[in-house]
């Protein structure tokens, strides 16, 4: 049956047709990234980086891993600021 084998949208009365309007999500992006820091080996170090979007999920990676929070690993987000706290840091952490 051709009759229902249309695409479109149809608003307000019969016949008349509205086009469909496809808005595209607009990727996150970096605002400031992240910096080298330097500290010293058993102390802790932030590692902060600001996103263009508020509140956008953040996966932070050491090479392919991806790290979780734990004693060592602190993660923060407030609105676009992301930052990870490295407690006790060893040279490993590099």
């Amino acid at each position: 049956d051709s009759s229902h084998g249309g695409t479109g949208c149809r608003a307000g009365q019969e016949g008349l047709s509205s086009p469909l309007v496809c808005v595209p999500a607009v990727p996150v992006l970096f605002k400031q990234a992240l910096e080298n820091t330097d500290t010293e080996e058993g102390k802790s170090v932030s590692l902060r980086c600001e996103l263009t979007k508020a509140d956008a999920t953040v996966v932070w990676k050491k090479g392919e891993a991806t790290l979780q929070a734990s004693a060592k690993y602190e993660m923060k987000q407030k609105g676009t600021v992301a930052e990870l706290v490295i407690h006790n840091a060893e040279p490993e952490d590099a």
